[in-house]
């Protein structure tokens, strides 16, 4: 294997580029954590967030159905059980459901889809059906924006803590759960992918993929924040 592809030159890469691209530094998630945001502000991005977050496991039975090792597939299944949930867990989408609850939004109004903004619409698209048609490599590699998100869980919990106390502690269950699973999945998926990047092109695919889902993020908040 080149050198350039030793174990930890992509997470270095990685950590680069979303010092510059990841969405922790778009404007209207500073403004959020700032405690500027009002309570239809929030509204709006809770609602169009859901549309993205009720898209997780459908991007991850695309990946799933690529995974050829029995052990891969135990591994990726899981999330779709984080967020869908089992008998003894209410899963990510209930929790995000009561969220929006929080919030003083009607979980028919969420789980109707009606008020999610176009542009969010194309961004959630655009990555489901990246997952569905690229190589498993630039599928999974593009989940590794899941490296930066526990650290922006810790943020938002503590920024929503301070800010925005009319919301109900339950509404923040989301993003707690989420630390832990983040770091956890997150480690999974840099395995797998250090494990089929043999060749500098794949080290480009990879790098571009995550580059790929970091406009997606950034994307969805443009379109949140241009409604405001």
């Amino acid at each position: 294997m080149n050198t350039a592809l030793a174990e930890g030159t992509l997470e270095q890469r990685l950590h680069e580029l979303a010092a510059e691209r990841y969405h922790h530094r778009h404007p209207f998630n500073l403004r959020m954590h700032d405690g500027l945001l009002t309570p239809a502000q929030l509204r709006c991005w809770v609602l169009n967030r859901f549309h993205y977050q009720r898209h997780i496991p459908i991007k991850d039975a695309h990946i799933l159905a690529k995974l050829q090792d029995p052990a891969h597939r135990r591994g990726w299944i899981r999330r779709i059980h984080d967020h869908d949930g089992t008998g003894a867990d209410p899963g990510g989408l209930e929790r995000w459901l009561r969220l929006g609850e929080a919030v003083g939004l009607h979980r028919a109004e969420l789980l109707s889809g009606e008020g999610v903004l176009p542009g969010v619409r194309f961004a959630v698209g655009a990555y489901v059906s990246f997952c569905r048609d690229k190589s498993p490599l630039e599928a999974v590699a593009s989940s590794l924006t899941e490296l930066f998100a526990p650290d922006l869980m810790v943020t938002r919990i503590a920024a929503w803590e301070r800010h925005y106390p009319w919301i109900e502690p339950e509404g923040l269950r989301y993003f707690q759960g989420r630390v832990g699973q983040g770091r956890r999945d997150s480690r999974e998926a840099v395995d797998l992918v250090h494990l089929w990047t043999e060749t500098e092109d794949d080290h480009r695919r990879a790098v571009a993929a995550f580059t790929f889902k970091c406009d997606v993020l950034w994307s969805l908040l443009d379109a949140v924040d241009h409604a405001r």
